[in-house]
Parts: structure tokens; C-alpha cells; sequence
């Protein structure tokens, strides 16, 4: 009699219904793999927040079940919360490429943290546990060294694709199209694949023909280019300095993200023409149709690079009338105000600008349109399918793509975060969910600021916060002088003066009241002047401030003040 295989768990601790922070778990019985452990950046109505963490509180639960922590490439949405998970999670080791290697130990040493155990892949590498079989195949992807996993369970095989496009002129090595496709033939029990690009009809350019595009307008340029690109994009970086030294230009780095990604560039052997690099200050002395900028700041982030030399506060460089500025990047979603701000700035100084929407396609995507999806579907050929990396339109898109390459609607699966699939000898379904919220970073605090700190944040950055300073003898229940009020962000005090000595009577009328009951408390007297001075404020100006009652106690037997204020 055969025993019965338990079931194999696969959730999402981040990156289902969102773009970022992606962070999976495989587990079975006693064991856990997890996938990346990327950050999301913040939207708008995060005020204050640096990151948001995917939910490592199950994992931490179950810390002596996790094996390892398994890196698909160096972005990130894949590798950003790397230090702030290992500060808080015993990981056992860390499974990584080359270059996210490098950018992932930049980031301990940046931040204090001490770990050792970083053990580089390649597609020889088979690690094995209990439970596991591991194996990787290569991707291609807007970043050097990015794989895709093989995971073999007792339920059968699970593939991720981490992020992914198919190009067939890639700039580096083309993706194992072989090991995908004997992956498929050999069986897959589900797939989980990038879907970013889910909604973006037809099959990605390849970075041959941008990189094409980018050479014409830097061989045509007569004077000093500047070009602003993701420091990630260490391909496209390549590009460019190749296609500068072919042209007699030479290059200097703004930005640290930049120069850190160069050196990693450098340390990996992917740049090995370190006399192209130039100081600033030899930049500034250089002829202009001899130099390349090459910075940070493509999204229009007002402290990088780009934005300071547009705003003239660069230290290092001013713009020149003939400038060139090449935008070799595409908006990320909520930057295009702030792109076209530096755009506009840098028209209004002469220079002229370049963007992928103008005169040539100089940027192109890493992740897989419409057409590619459709391919790795049709190469991996998986029973069922669980689409991963998007927003909830992008994953239902991705499930229909799924469906039109013959996978049953039943077998594609639109998750949350924490919902979990069993995967049993019989098939797949949806099991329990585990709780899951975000996590995030706000300075040095840590998981620390919840939602009601982000309401207050949201509430003064809108309606602002107004204060009251009563000063009180609690012995002698009288006020020892008429309530202060002061705001920020609410009104301004000497042009709302018949407001705010509205607001002063009634709090005074308040404090009389409360210090005349025999139960007099602090507490009840704050209360009071918020509930009754939240409703007067919004019938009499539709406004919602946070209201910040300031109460200083003096308590002394001897108090000689003859004239309090409620006699």
C-alpha cells in the first residue's frame, strides 16, 4: 500500500496585485524555499514611507522550516528588502547570480549587516533538500544574470520565471529556450510567470534595435551629451559606453546608484575598458564633443542627478545651450509629471532632449509582451498556471492568455498575497490564506508605522493640524491663562483671526466646564476639546484638522495669582 504524499503549499507573500515587492514561498511538510524578497516604492498616499516590504511574518513562524532564499535576478522589486528580511529571519543561505550577488552585498554593507553565505548560480547548479530539487535556467531580462527556477516537489514540478523577456538579438546570452522546452516536455506541474506586460499586445524590441537607435543620435551629436538611464539596466549601460568609445567620447558617472552599477559591471567582467571613465572635473575641461554624462534621475527623482543639473544646483555640472539630453528609459507610472517638469527645464536652458516617444525608440522593456507570454506558455506547457508580478488587470490578462494556449480556466488561478495552492498528487486547488499586510520602512523604523500614522500623515498633508495650549491649575480647578491656538497647514492664524478667537472662546468655555465636575480627568477634558472642536470646525469650514490638545499642569498649594482667567 502506497503512503500518502502530503500536500506542497505555493503562496505570495508580495508581488500579487502589485508591481514590486515580490516574495514567494514553496513548502512541504518541514521545508520552505522562498523566491526574491524584493521592496515596493511607495505611491503618493504613502506619505513618509521609503519602502514597503512584502509580509515575512509567516516565514519568521516558521523560521527552522526555511532552507534557503533563491535570487531570479539583481532589480529591486527582487532584492531590495534583502537586508530588512535578514535582520529579523535566520535565511540559511542565499542562492543568487553573479550580479545580483554583488549589488545584494553592496546593500548588507550599506546597512550594517553582517552575512556571509552567498553561494553564486548557474545553470549546472542543482541544489537538493529533502523535499526540493532545484535547477535554473537562463533568462533574458534588462539586468545581466537573470534565471528563471525549476522547482521538483513530491507533487510534481513548478517553474517561476522571475522577470523575463524572450529577445532574440539580445546584447548578452540568449535565454536556454532548450532547457525551457525540455523542462515542458519532462512535465510541469504549474507555472508561475511574470505579467508585468500582460496587457501589451505583440512581442517586445529587442535591445539590439534600441541600442541601434541610441548610436545614430550619439554619433549626430556635435556637443556634450547628457543620458539618463536605469542604473540597473547594466546592458544598456554597456551599450553606451561601447558606442562612446567608438565615437572618441568619454564618460563620466553621476549618481551612486550609477557608479555602483559600473563598478559591479567592472568587478563581473562585463565592462573591461576602464580608461573611458573620467572625473568631473575632467569632464569640464574636456571638449564638449568629447563627453558623455552618464546619470541617474530618467524618472525625474528630484534629488538625482539630472533633476540637479536641470535645477543648476549640480555641484559639478552646469547645462550648456547645446547640451543633448537623451531620456533612454520609459515613465514608470506617477513619474511623468515629474519627468516632463525636468523636460521643460531643460528646454528652457537650450538643450535639446531626447525621449523614447520623439524621434527614435531608445528604450525598450524587460518583461514579456503579449506574443512572448504566449511562447513560454507554449514551451513550459504546465497542467496549471498561477500568474505572478502585476497589478489584478495584468494577472487576468496573463489568465487569459493562458486560457487562449489551452490551459482550462479552472486550472489558472488569480491569487492575493497569502493565499495559498495545494498541490497534491490529484491536482491543484486553492487552500487556506494566511494574513498578510504590508510592511514599511519609514527611516530607520521597521514594520512600526501602521495605518493610523499614515491617516494622520494623509489628514495633515490635507486639512493640516491645529493646536490648543491650555495652561491649568488643576489644585484650584481655574485656567491660569486664555487657550493658545496655533495651526499648520489649517489656516493662517492672523488672517482667520475671528476663526481662531472663535475657537479660543470655545475651548475656554469647554476647559471652565470640565474643571467644575467633581471627577475632573485630563483625559476627559483632551476628549472634550477634540470631539466638540472637530464638529464646530467642520460645520464652519468643511475642514477635518487633527486636533492636538496641549494641556500644562501646574500643581502648587501656594499659587498667588489672584486674577485667573475664570473669575
Amino acid at each position: 500500500m502506497k503512503t500518502q504524499v502530503s500536500e506542497t503549499f505555493v503562496f505570495a507573500l508580495g508581488g500579487l496585485g502589485e508591481v514590486g515587492k515580490n516574495m514567494y514561498a514553496i513548502m512541504h511538510e518541514e521545508e520552505i524555499i522562498v523566491i526574491d524578497a524584493g521592496v515596493m516604492f511607495p505611491k503618493d498616499d504613502l506619505l513618509g514611507i521609503d519602502y514597503v516590504l512584502a509580509d515575512y511574518t509567516f516565514l519568521k513562524q516558521n523560521e527552522e522550516k526555511i532552507r534557503g532564499l533563491f535570487i531570479t535576478h539583481g532589480h529591486e522589486d527582487h532584492i531590495g528588502g534583502i537586508p530588512y528580511v535578514l535582520n529579523h529571519l535566520n535565511i540559511p543561505v542565499i542562492y543568487a547570480p553573479k550580479v545580483a550577488s554583488e549589488l545584494i552585498k553592496n546593500k548588507l554593507e550599506d546597512r550594517g549587516v553582517p552575512y556571509k553565505n552567498i553561494v553564486l548560480i548557474d545553470e549546472n547548479m542543482k541544489p537538493e533538500f529533502k523535499h526540493f530539487k532545484i535547477e535554473f535556467f537562463r533568462t533574458t531580462h534588462s539586468i545581466p544574470d537573470s534565471f528563471g527556477i525549476s522547482i521538483m516537489t513530491p507533487n510534481g514540478r513548478i517553474v517561476t520565471t522571475g522577470d523575463f523577456k524572450f529577445d532574440l538579438t539580445p546584447i548578452g546570452p540568449m535565454a536556454n529556450l532548450g532547457k525551457m522546452a525540455r523542462l515542458g516536455e519532462e512535465g510541469v506541474k504549474l507555472l508561475m510567470s511574470d505579467s508585468t506586460n500582460a496587457l501589451v499586445p505583440g512581442f517586445s524590441q529587442s535591445e539590439s534595435a534600441v541600442d541601434e537607435a541610441l548610436s545614430d543620435i550619439i554619433r549626430s551629436c556635435k556637443g556634450r551629451i547628457i543620458l539618463a538611464t536605469f542604473a540597473s539596466n547594466i546592458y544598456r549601460v554597456i551599450h553606451i559606453i561601447e558606442t562612446c568609445r567608438k565615437n572618441n567620447r568619454k564618460i563620466a558617472a553621476f549618481g551612486r546608484s550609477m557608479i555602483n552599477s559600473i563598478e559591479i559591471a567592472k568587478s563581473c567582467g562585463l565592462i573591461t575598458d576602464k580608461s573611458i571613465f573620467i572625473t568631473s572635473d575632467e569632464a569640464n575641461k574636456s571638449k564638449p564633443e568629447n563627453v558623455c554624462l552618464l546619470c541617474t534621475g530618467s524618472q525625474g527623482e528630484p534629488l538625482a542627478a539630472l533633476s540637479r543639473i536641470a535645477n543648476g544646483v549640480d555641484a559639478n555640472i552646469k547645462l550648456m545651450p547645446d547640451d543633448t539630453v537623451i531620456f533612454s528609459s520609459s515613465p514608470i507610472p506617477g513619474n511623468a509629471v515629474n519627468i516632463n517638469r525636468v523636460i521643460n527645464k531643460l528646454y528652457l536652458k537650450g538643450a535639446k532632449v531626447y525621449t523614447t516617444s520623439s524621434e527614435a525608440d531608445i528604450h525598450t522593456s524587460g518583461h514579456a509582451k503579449q506574443d512572448e507570454l504566449k511562447l513560454l506558455l507554449r514551451l513550459i506547457k504546465p497542467e496549471y498556471f498561477l500568474p505572478v508580478h502585476g497589478e489584478y488587470r495584468m494577472l487576468k490578462a496573463h489568465a487569459d492568455l493562458a486560457k487562449e494556449c489551452g490551459i482550462p480556466e479552472d486550472h489558472n488561478f488569480i491569487l492575493n498575497n497569502g493565499d495559498m495552492l495545494a498541490l497534491s498528487k490529484d491536482g491543484v486547488c486553492v487552500a487556506k490564506s494566511i494574513p498578510i499586510n504590508d510592511i514599511y520602512v519609514d527611516g530607520k523604523r521597521i514594520g512600526d508605522i501602521g495605518s493610523s500614522v499614515i491617516r494622520d500623515r494623509k489628514i495633515m498633508s490635507t486639512d493640516g493640524v491645529l493646536v490648543v495650549i491650555l495652561n491649568i491649575d488643576s489644585n484650584r480647578r481655574r485656567l491660569l491663562l486664555d487657550p493658545n491656538v496655533t495651526t499648520r497647514g489649517f489656516v493662517v492664524v492672523n488672517d482667520n483671526q475671528e476663526l481662531i478667537s472663535n475657537i479660543q472662546n470655545k475651548v475656554k468655555s469647554i476647559a471652565i466646564s470640565e474643571l467644575h465636575k467633581n471627577n475632573f480627568s485630563l483625559t476627559d477634558l483632551k476628549n472634550r476639546i477634540i470631539l466638540e472642536l472637530n464638529s464646530f470646525i467642520i460645520d464652519t469650514t468643511g475642514r477635518r484638522p487633527i486636533i492636538m490638545p496641549m494641556i500644562l499642569e501646574v500643581k502648587n498649594e501656594v499659587n498667588n495669582r489672584e486674577n485667573s482667567v475664570d473669575k
